[in-house]
């Protein structure tokens, strides 16, 4: 379903890992958290973790969403 009301971005934190900016965006569905990883790079930008409840879990997938792309 549609969302009449835009998700913006609510970054509530930002880090640099190997190279890589990762910023932390933090949202809510339905009164659950739910956190989403940017990653910033010289090639681009992508999203390297989504959906997540926990900002722990989230800055320790991004953190291995960065190594195994750096081992590519």
């Amino acid at each position: 379903m549609l969302s009449s009301e835009p998700d913006y971005p609510h970054v509530v934190m930002s880090f640099t890992y190997r190279g890589f900016l990762l910023e932390l965006d933090q949202s809510e569905e339905n009164g659950v958290p739910l956190f989403t990883v940017w990653a910033t790079y010289d090639q681009g930008y992508a999203v390297a973790v989504t959906g997540v409840v926990s900002r722990r879990e989230a800055i320790y997938k991004a953190k291995l969403w960065v190594d195994r792309r750096l081992r590519v």
